[in-house]
């Protein structure tokens, strides 16, 4: 694990336990019992109903409502223009179960997910090295089955008061409807953690869906590039950045075939190992502005030149 992945893993495990914990530590929530937002352990209204006139209720509405809405999908607009799906790769509490499901299952049937035609190879040129054992289904079924009542229990815990939920829980003490919410989203989020997880990111999930469109729209903005010019020390490989990718996308392509990635940058670090093998600097490597027309804009029949800087390293070496 390279700098890069251990920087993500510190952010992705900080902001599940973020994603956890915000409601029961009051630092963001909606109490359906109180009819308003709680926020840093303060209650948000949107002040309409104290409002000495409408004028007062109108500002109190721009200032508590419209303002902090617009301020983050203005930053959410920011972010995707020029990093795409970097919520996802680096955030996302879903992604990080998704990313930790696809290891435990590669290691119980040599498969990232059920979808996948064949295993994949147990040993790898980038260094990778797994014997899939049927035993550890056990795990993947358990980590399923605990992640998804985890997730239940933390939906329905920004909606009503933690301390009650918590309460219930423990105290077998839940109300028929806070049982039943609990009970039917388990068994979705089973069920989707077991057989959609990437495929959910990909086509059904509205902030990524958002997040990409957005990357699409931008032609320089931050992707995956391919150094095509020392493309045939690929001829060799097994694919080692394909195998990586939690998406199960092929990095090598143009930018539309990548719409739905997330930025995690396994398949760099994939690519670095291999071609380190040979004392040969990575193939791929995170490029954005000029340097990314050469991926944004290849499938419409352009043939950008790539800057001979975008990669450094092989400069260096003498192969440009």
């Amino acid at each position: 694990m390279n700098r890069i992945q251990k920087q993500r893993l510190a952010w992705r495990c900080a902001f599940f336990a973020l994603f956890v914990l915000a409601p029961p530590l009051d630092l963001l929530r909606l109490d359906l019992t109180q009819g308003h937002f709680i926020l840093f352990g303060q209650p948000w209204t949107l002040g309409v109903r104290e409002a000495s006139d409408n004028v007062q209720a109108v500002l109190n509405l721009a200032l508590r409502a419209f303002l902090p809405l617009l301020s983050l999908v203005g930053f959410g607009l920011w972010l995707s223009w020029r990093y795409g799906r970097l919520y996802c790769g680096w955030l996302c509490p879903h992604f990080s179960v998704v990313e930790l499901i696809n290891a435990l299952m590669r290691r119980a049937s040599g498969k990232p997910t059920l979808w996948q035609r064949e295993p994949l190879p147990e040993h790898q040129l980038d260094g990778t090295t797994i014997h899939p054992r049927r035993s550890l289904w056990l795990l993947v079924a358990v980590s399923v089955s605990a992640f998804s009542l985890l997730w239940a229990i933390t939906l329905l815990s920004y909606l009503l008061p933690p301390a009650e939920i918590w309460a219930g829980l423990l105290q077998a003490r839940l109300s028929p409807n806070q049982a039943l919410f609990i009970g039917v989203a388990t068994l979705l989020l089973m069920i989707e953690f077991t057989l959609a997880r990437h495929l959910f990111c990909r086509y059904g999930c509205a902030v990524g869906l958002f997040q990409s469109l957005v990357w699409m729209a931008n032609p320089r903005a931050l992707v995956v590039g391919f150094d095509r010019r020392r493309a045939a020390l690929c001829r060799h490989c097994d694919a080692s950045c394909e195998h990586a990718c939690p998406m199960r996308l092929q990095p090598r392509r143009i930018k539309r075939h990548m719409f739905a990635c997330t930025q995690c940058q396994q398949c760099v670090q994939a690519c670095e190992r291999v071609c380190s093998r040979h004392n040969e600097p990575g193939l791929l490597r995170m490029l954005q502005g000029p340097c990314a027309l050469d991926v944004s804009v290849r499938d419409f029949g352009h043939r950008p030149p790539t800057p001979p800087d975008c990669f450094p390293d092989a400069v260096k070496t003498g192969e440009h």
